[in-house]
């Protein structure tokens, strides 16, 4: 899961070598939380207008998690 969520936003930013990934362990509610800093000359870009690159991203990570199982969340810092 890190791993998917750290190739979706290398794939969208210029500095690459800014994408850090951190994960929580599993809250009360079995939620594990996936934290996403990027630089902050590319948060736009991992955004998107109106939130929609942010909405598709974690889409795609909740589609992810499910087929194994989990519950994500997953935050942009």
């Amino acid at each position: 899961m890190k791993e998917l969520l750290e190739t979706i936003a290398k794939g969208l930013v210029e500095d690459k070598d800014s994408v850090v990934v951190e994960v929580d362990q599993p809250n009360a509610e079995g939620v594990i939380v996936f934290h996403l800093h990027v630089a902050q000359e590319d948060m736009g870009r991992i955004i998107g207008k109106q939130g929609r690159i942010a909405k598709a991203i974690r889409a795609v990570m909740r589609a992810s998690a499910s087929k194994a199982d989990q519950k994500i969340a997953v935050e942009i810092d």
